[in-house]
């Protein structure tokens, strides 16, 4: 992911997530337009969460924790693909993330489609340290209580609780 984001090209998409052009995502950040942003929940076997905290350097949400990873999808790029590439960059391991979600964020620094996907990670991480300053697996209880912190990313909190509706429905595992 780009840290300044002003190289970086997004399909910029409507109220239905469909194409309306490709822009800069700094453009689409400083516009207010809607764009594409994929995130993964990454579980271990024994179905903690991998929660991770941003480091203090990073250009969004510095020192803030989260339990998703992620980013803006790329031009041409499903979903899908951008959340495994995210995993890959950010952890240093290769999965194929399964779709879970995806809704119309208002977002704390500009609106966005965010589609959330979920995986389990069998393998050793190695995190980006230019991504992530800490992480640790925590169980669904741990998880519940530091969502609600302030230290938390505020569009996780909304991601989260949409999340556990989905599952209580019995829509994911």
């Amino acid at each position: 992911m780009s840290a300044s984001g002003e190289k970086e090209l997004v399909e910029r998409v409507d109220e239905h997530d469909e194409i309306v052009a490709v822009v800069s995502r700094s453009d689409a950040i400083r516009h207010g337009w809607l764009h594409r942003i994929a995130t993964v929940v990454c579980r271990d076997p024994a179905g903690r969460t991998l929660v991770h905290r941003r480091p203090d350097h990073a250009s969004r949400f510095p020192g803030r924790f989260n339990w998703m990873l992620g980013g803006a999808v790329e031009v041409g790029e499903s979903y899908e693909e951008a959340a495994a590439r995210e995993v890959t960059e950010e952890l240093g391991v290769r999965v194929s993330p399964r779709f879970v979600l995806k809704f119309p964020c208002a977002g704390a620094i500009s609106p966005y489609w965010l589609g959330l996907h979920e995986v389990v990670v069998t393998e050793p991480v190695e995190p980006d340290p230019e991504e992530i300053a800490w992480h640790d697996w925590l169980t669904e209880s741990e998880l519940v209580e530091l969502v609600r912190h302030d230290a938390f990313v505020p569009d996780a909190r909304e991601a989260f609780d949409r999340y556990l509706a989905v599952r209580k429905r019995g829509n994911t595992r």
